[in-house]
Order: C-alpha cells, then sequence, then structure tokens
C-alpha cells in the first residue's frame, strides 16, 4: 500500500518559484511535492511533473540534481525554451525503500522495492528490450494526483528512476535514466512519444537487428511517409512546406530512408533528428508537432473583459495573452468587421468615436511564431473575444486603480533577449500604463511586453523594472554569455587552429558561467546539426573520441569522422537561455601509420635496408642511407636519418616528425604515404604514389611532385620549401595557401572563448 506524506503548499502565482528543499518524510512511499516553475494558474497551463523512483531518503539530493539536469537541457531544446513559460514544473520527491530500479541493467540483476516499481526490460519481461524502462502508471498517476490543480488533461508525467544505466520509454507517461550520461538526452525524446505522439526514426528495435523492409501502406505518424518529394508536394501532404528548408538537426529537410523501426521502404523528414539519435535537436516538422501539443494544454487567452452581456462605449475592453519567452503574441481589434492599427493587449472605446447603437468589437490573439506553417495548426493557436458594444449602457465606476497583478518570471535571472511582461489590473475607465526602466533610465512607455532584444544589451548584469500605479516588478537580466573550453588531445601537428590527426581524437567541452546552474555545451561539424555535448555515452566525465570507423557502443556508432579536413564549431548555452558566441577549430584526419613489424630506437650506425613488413622508426638516430624495397613499409617518428631517404613501390611510408639530412625520393608508393611535420634537409622528389600527404614541413631544397594520383595535399597546413616547387606540388601549393593562410604553430591543447 502507498502511503502519502503532507502535500506542500502550492503558492500559484505567474513568478517563477524555486523552494528550498523540504524536509524529507521517513517512511518509504512518503512524497513531498516542490513547485520548480509556477508560471501560471495550473488550469491553463501545461504541467510537467517528475516523479522519482528507487532514490532512498538519503538520495533526494540526487533526485533533485538529476531532476535539475533533465530540466535545464530541455530548457535548451526548442521549443521548450521559448514556450518554457506555458508550462508549470512539479517535483515530486518520493522516498524508496530500495536504492535503483530493477533488473538493472539485466534480468539477472536484482528485482527493488520501490514505489512506482520501474524497471528495465519493461519492468523484468524477457520479451521485452533492455533499454525500455516502465513503471506502474496507477501508482504514477496517485502521486501526481498530489499536485493539485492538475489533471490527465493538462499534465505530462516524466519519472526519472536512479539509475546509470541507458534507458527510458515513451506511451502515456515517459521515463528515463536519472544519471546516465545521455539521461538528459532521453528525457526530451520519450516526452516527443509521449507529449507530441511522435514517432521513432531509427531503423531497428532490437539494436544490432536491421528492422527490414516496412511492409504497411502510408503511415499514420505526420513524420514518416512512402511519397517522394514531388508527390508530397503535389498533393501538399505531410512535411511538404518545409521541403528544402536547413534542417534545425542537420542537412536539408528533404526524404531520409528508414524509421518505424524499419530499414527500409519508409522515408523521414530529417538525417538525424532527435527521434533518430540522441543529442541532435528536433527537426522543423517534428517542432511545430510540438508546439502544437504543448500550447493546445494552455488557453492562448488567459482572460478578458466578460463578453456574456453588452458593454458601453465608455470604457476599456482587455485581453490577458499567454506570454513565451521569445516573442509576444499578437493581439489585432476590429469594430464591426473593420480592422484597427496597432497591437495592444487593450482597447479604449471612447476614443472610437462610435455612432449611438450596437457595435460589434473583436480581440484574435494568434501566436507569430516561425515554428509554424500548418495553417490548421496556426488556427488552432488563435483565439478570439467578441463583445457587443451598446452606446446606450453606461459603466459604473469599478474602483480598480492601475497596478501589477503578475509578471513574467522574476525568481530567476532573465535572458538577454528574452520577452518580459506585466499583466496589469484592468479598470473599467483607463488603460493602466506601464513604464519601463533600463538600470534606472526609462526606456519608455511599452505597454505591457518589453523585448529586451530590441535594446542590445551590453554585456553583464542589468536590473528592468516595470511600474504601474504604485506597483514595480523588477528583473534582473543576465546578459553574459557562457563561455566554453575545448580542450583536444595531443595533434600530430598544429597549425593555428588547425589540428593534424593520424588516429582517434578526443574532444572535451566545458561550459561556463557566472552564475549557478547547468550550462548545456553543444558542437557541430562542417556545419551540421547542433549536436548536445553529455561527455562520452558510457561516461559523462569521458571527452568525446573522434575516429574514421567511430567507436560501437551497444550496437550504436558514435564518433565516426571521415578522413578529410573538417571545422568543428562550439558553443554553450547558459541556465538564463544566452547562446555563447560560436567559435570554431579545424582538424584535419590523415591515414593512420601501418602497425610495427619491427621497431628500431636509438643509435643505427650504417645504412638500413627495408625489404619485408613494416619497420618502425621510433625516435632512432640512423647514421646512414635508408631505402624502401618493394611491398615494405618504413614509419619513423621523430628522430633523424642522415642519409638520403629513397623509397620504390613500397607500400607505406610515414614520415612523421623526423628530420631527413639528405634528399628524399618516394615513388610508386602503392599505399599511404604522408609526410608531416618533418624536417628535409635536401631535395624531395615524390613521383607516382596514392595521394600523398605533405603537410606542416620543411624542405631546404627543391619540392618536385610529378604522376602521383592526386597532388599532395597539405591538410591546411602549409609546408616551408626553400627551393623550388615544382609540378604537382607548386599548383598544390598555391592553392592551399589561398584558400587558407594559417598561423604558426603552437602547442597548447586547451582553449576558452
Amino acid at each position: 500500500m502507498l502511503r502519502f506524506g503532507p502535500l506542500s503548499a502550492l503558492v500559484l502565482t505567474a513568478c517563477l518559484l524555486v523552494s528550498p528543499a523540504p524536509a524529507q518524510a521517513a517512511e518509504p512511499g512518503s512524497a513531498t511535492v516542490v513547485p520548480v516553475q509556477v508560471t501560471g494558474d495550473p488550469a491553463k497551463r501545461f504541467n510537467l511533473i517528475l516523479l522519482g523512483d528507487g532514490y532512498t531518503m538519503s538520495e533526494q539530493d540526487s533526485f533533485r540534481a538529476d531532476a535539475d539536469r533533465h530540466l535545464n537541457v530541455l530548457w535548451s531544446i526548442e521549443p521548450f525554451k521559448t514556450y518554457r513559460t506555458y508550462i508549470n514544473v512539479y517535483r515530486v520527491d518520493i522516498v524508496s525503500a530500495d536504492s535503483g530500479i530493477s533488473c538493472d541493467p539485466d534480468l539477472t540483476s536484482p528485482r527493488k522495492n520501490t514505489p512506482l516499481s520501474m524497471g528495465f526490460w519493461g519492468q523484468c519481461n524477457p520479451n521485452s528490450v533492455q533499454r525500455l524502462i516502465t513503471m506502474n502508471n496507477a501508482a504514477a498517476t496517485r502521486y501526481a494526483n498530489l499536485v493539485t490543480g492538475t489533471s490527465a488533461g493538462n499534465r505530462q508525467i516524466l519519472a526519472l528512476g536512479n539509475s546509470t544505466t541507458y534507458g527510458g520509454a515513451g506511451g502515456s507517461y515517459a521515463t528515463a535514466s536519472g544519471s546516465n550520461a545521455m539521461s538528459a538526452l532521453i528525457s526530451p525524446h520519450e516526452l516527443g512519444h509521449s507529449l507530441g505522439g511522435l514517432q521513432d526514426e531509427y531503423d531497428y528495435y532490437q539494436r544490432g537487428v536491421p528492422g527490414g523492409a516496412y511492409p504497411q501502406g502510408e503511415p499514420s505518424s505526420p513524420h514518416h511517409t512512402l511519397l517522394t518529394e514531388q508527390q508530397l508536394r503535389d498533393h501538399k501532404r505531410k512535411w511538404w512546406r518545409w521541403l528544402g528548408e536547413p534542417s534545425e538537426s542537420g542537412g536539408p529537410i528533404a526524404r531520409y530512408e528508414g524509421g518505424l523501426y524499419y530499414s527500409s521502404g519508409v522515408w523521414r523528414p530529417s538525417r538525424h533528428s532527435m527521434m533518430k539519435t540522441l543529442g541532435y535537436y528536433f527537426d522543423q516538422v517534428s517542432r511545430e508537432i510540438m508546439v502544437q501539443r504543448i500550447t493546445a494544454k494552455t488557453e492562448v487567452i488567459q482572460a478578458a473583459t466578460p463578453t456574456a452581456a453588452p458593454v458601453g462605449a465608455d470604457r476599456v475592453l482587455w485581453v490577458e495573452p499567454m506570454r513565451p519567452l521569445g516573442h509576444a503574441l499578437t493581439v489585432t481589434w476590429t469594430v464591426d468587421g473593420r480592422d484597427l492599427p496597432g497591437d495592444a493587449t487593450a482597447l479604449d472605446l471612447r476614443t472610437l468615436g462610435l455612432s449611438p447603437g450596437t457595435h460589434s468589437v473583436r480581440a484574435t490573439v494568434t501566436d507569430p511564431t516561425g515554428f509554424v506553417r500548418d495553417p490548421a495548426i496556426r488556427v488552432a493557436m488563435t483565439m478570439t473575444r467578441t463583445w457587443t458594444v451598446d452606446t446606450a449602457v453606461a459603466t459604473p465606476p469599478d474602483g480598480v486603480v492601475p497596478g501589477i497583478v503578475s509578471s513574467s518570471p522574476t525568481g530567476r535571472p532573465a535572458g538577454r533577449d528574452d520577452v518580459l511582461s506585466v499583466e496589469t489590473t484592468h479598470p473599467a475607465g483607463e488603460v493602466p500604463a506601464v513604464t519601463w526602466k533600463l538600470d534606472g533610465a526609462q526606456v519608455g512607455d511599452q505597454g505591457s511586453d518589453l523585448d529586451l532584444a530590441q535594446l542590445r544589451l551590453g554585456e553583464g548584469t542589468h536590473t528592468i523594472t516595470a511600474a504601474v500605479g504604485a506597483d514595480t516588478a523588477t528583473w534582473t537580466v543576465d546578459a553574459t554569455p557562457p563561455a566554453t573550453a575545448y580542450e583536444l588531445s595531443e595533434p600530430l601537428l598544429r597549425s593555428g587552429d588547425v589540428n593534424v590527426y593520424n588516429g582517434p581524437f578526443t574532444m572535451r567541452l566545458t561550459g561556463r558561467d557566472d552564475r549557478d546552474g547547468h550550462v548545456v555545451s553543444e558542437s557541430r561539424v562542417d556545419g551540421d546539426g547542433w549536436f548536445n555535448y553529455f561527455g562520452w555515452p558510457t561516461s559523462a566525465d569521458l571527452p568525446w573520441t573522434f575516429s574514421e570507423t567511430g567507436t560501437t557502443i551497444d550496437h550504436l556508432v558514435y564518433g565516426k569522422l571521415p578522413r578529410g579536413r573538417h571545422t568543428i564549431e562550439y558553443r554553450s548555452i547558459d541556465p538564463a537561455g544566452n547562446y555563447g558566441p560560436a567559435r570554431s577549430f579545424k582538424v584535419a584526419t590523415i591515414a593512420p601509420p601501418p602497425a610495427c613489424d619491427r621497431t628500431i630506437t636509438g643509435a643505427h650506425r650504417g645504412a638500413l635496408a627495408v625489404t619485408t613488413g613494416v619497420t618502425c622508426l621510433d625516435g632512432a638516430q640512423v647514421d646512414g642511407p635508408v631505402t624502401v624495397g618493394r611491398g615494405a613499409s618504413l614509419v619513423a617518428r621523430g628522430g633523424a636519418i642522415t642519409g638520403v631517404l629513397s623509397a620504390a613501390k613500397a607500400a607505406a611510408v610515414h614520415l612523421l616528425k623526423t628530420r631527413v639530412n639528405g634528399a628524399v625520393e618516394l615513388s610508386g608508393t602503392t599505399g599511404t604515404l604522408a609526410i608531416v611535420g618533418a624536417e628535409i634537409r635536401g631535395a624531395a622528389l615524390l613521383t607516382r604514389n596514392q595521394a600523398p600527404v605533405v603537410a606542416g614541413s620543411t624542405v631546404k631544397g627543391a619540392l618536385a611532385c610529378t604522376g602521383n594520383s592526386a597532388a599532395p595535399d597539405e591538410v591546411g597546413v602549409p609546408n616551408q620549401v626553400t627551393g623550388a616547387s615544382t609540378g604537382q606540388c607548386a599548383v598544390a601549393k598555391a592553392a592551399d595557401r589561398a584558400a587558407a593562410p594559417y598561423e604558426a604553430v603552437i602547442t597548447t591543447s586547451r582553449h576558452e572563448n
């Protein structure tokens, strides 16, 4: 039997509340409701209720930390970022008898006694899949019912299990593991299912088992189709309005095969949206649906002048619209079907000079968001109020004085581009004037909304006040963007912002802000979609690893980066919603050297002939010429060769940060050839080799390149050649330097912006 502790008081205001941690009841099953963010009456809001399972009394701080991280990531993702003010958030701290959840991570793991009975494998069902976390929905409902004013129609339950294992589910309710490296991204994905009704876009159900061909007709899913792009346009179906748009999650909105757990025969809108790959944003198609679902759980017009009886022409009519964080809703007024100019939440009928008799006045509130293109969704996000105005009706004095009833959140710093607002009292005889001030200086009487983006605030902390009559509301504005540090593993060569690697490398991002709270960092490669930096899938403490083939973890591939030149951008988002500036660095990945069959270190006297296998010179000092024969390979790392280096039809030659006190003659190399960071104190002749890489090297003599399968690639790091550069090297040198004039070599691997 469940036992509930006392329900904490829920203060319903339009201001954000962050409650101190309440005292926990000692008995398992007891629960305390904590308002995390309350933006309005729960009857007129979308209410997100976070439940914790498997957190003992001593682990409630862990649940609070997990919930905070999940929420801060959620607020960095559209449309939750813009429509944050539509959402009340309540945390229900539930004391569990056992720590953890059942069957974590496998079916042989213990069953746990927890209030919500959460468990992997669909609550320990061997016919399910390991990552599926389900719970007792009836128990979840009973705990959610503790939040006064919420109901099944205006709330969404998100339950976090006390686990570091990847997992979650999206059905009527959403679940996620609380503290896996990727768990804060599982939450919005599962909310995509539970709240948005979105379907999975990946091409398998059981990882590692291809889904095969889709066997059915046109899916009911709005973001899957069998139609071609032309058919989508011709029949105006599904995402035809978004075709060709750059996707918020990378690439254009188009038609990509795979989805609904099938690998072929069905198509989705984007290459890798959140519903396919955790870490990316919702693409525009899914985002539009999520906007529809969030706004449908609110009332676009929160309150208005009563419409039941005729009103006099001697008064003010008013509406109170919803207030998104990033823009204001549009209010238009018509009188007898005639549009009035302006966009205000109040209309003074006395200014209209209405002729005697009755008139019809209508207010229409519309959300102008660019997130929506479907007219049907736009209509659903529009609301009207209509009054009959009778000039024979006299409005009695109501005694209402101008003042502030509520405001947009004041309990946390606002972002520099937020829209701030106040809800005023509504005297029948006047439109209350709102005086806005920035750091004590008036910025005009701008109605009930103030768009901070238009003020172009300088970095730092600012104070905004709104005054109505004797009342004021005050906000602290955080206009300082977060900084992001990046740290790379040591490259083979670095020049300016170009880092050359011949094997896997790691990247760590660290977002920092001048205020407390979770900072979300992101990166993107070659202009693709922004990708949440969550560390490495197995541990948030490990850096991200890039490699040519990627790393397979639980049948999914992470960090695959094709060989070549790439630009990696990075940025962060702070708790106030400010984006830090996007900075970038470049990487050039080249072929790795072959594995060594024998390794030479220290001093080697006399000539060295490499006739078979792979010989590696590891910091060796070779006092004599080196020759590499047909099919053999040489890998030199550091050290020096005193004499001529020559190779004819070798399998591979890699000269890496090595000094050659003589000429280099390489011809007919059938595999990889890389001269990187080397110093050649003579001429270099490269003939008929396969796509050589020559980068960041110094050649004291001439550099002649002829007949190679491609011009030697400098990979963005120019060579320094004292003598003449001829043939393919002359062309490559001119082209690379014109495209990218890079800086001198530096040695640090940690950068902060």
